[in-house]
């Protein structure tokens, strides 16, 4: 689990094609976190396993990227050499939950229509159809592994907004998008959830503890 709250901006420096899918090594440009070989880290908003120990001396991260990883998220095309790579270690019991519950399980893939930079910095991004009844006004969404408020949303027109802060265009690469990038979402847990049950249990559901007499 993560939180959304980006620690270092990376930067790829290897992405080789391999029998599994993907090796990935990524530079943590001066990042002080040290993984250890099975750790998990949040790649702009994908959790993958550390696959290779970086050692007291540092070097790139190492991960294998599965083929459903490389067809469900931008790692499979947007992502090549140079690109740079948002990052974020597994959350501890003792890490500030600043941002939201955030499983690193990308949901689908996005497209940025519209960039407004006067005044207000905002971001339109239109997620994949089957993504619209998670996105609701004021609650969580991902987007490339940084946890953001939804400033906006318009169900019918398929799309939504989010207000970006000085501070997360400075210290993440969420300043890069552009009309047409593509870009990882993880829709809200909860919102997940409460859908979810809603579509199909709320109506009575099957028979279990839910509809056992005084549950």
């Amino acid at each position: 689990m993560f939180t959304g709250l980006v620690e270092a901006v990376g930067v790829v420096r290897e992405a080789r094609p391999v029998a599994a899918g993907m090796r990935l090594l990524v530079d943590p440009m001066g990042w002080d976190h040290r993984p250890d070989l099975g750790e998990s880290i949040a790649v702009s908003g994908c959790c993958l396993t550390v696959a290779a120990a970086m050692g007291s001396g540092g070097g790139p991260m190492a991960f294998d990227v599965v083929p459903e990883t490389l067809a469900k998220t931008t790692l499979g095309g947007k992502v090549g050499v140079g690109s740079r790579v948002n990052l974020e270690h597994a959350a501890t019991a003792a890490t500030l939950m600043g941002g939201h519950f955030v499983q690193g399980h990308v949901d689908g893939v996005g497209v940025v229509e519209r960039v407004e930079r006067a005044g207000e910095w905002r971001v339109r991004v239109r997620p994949p159809a089957e993504l619209m009844p998670y996105v609701t006004p004021k609650g969580s969404v991902t987007i490339e592994g940084v946890s953001l408020t939804v400033a906006a949303v318009d169900p019918a027109g398929g799309w939504f907004e989010v207000a970006l802060i000085p501070t997360t265009l400075d210290k993440t690469t969420l300043g890069d998008l552009k009309p047409g990038d593509g870009c990882n979402l993880e829709a809200d847990v909860l919102a997940k959830t409460v859908v979810h049950y809603l579509r199909h249990y709320a109506g009575g559901g099957p028979p279990g503890i839910m509809n056992e007499p005084g549950a």
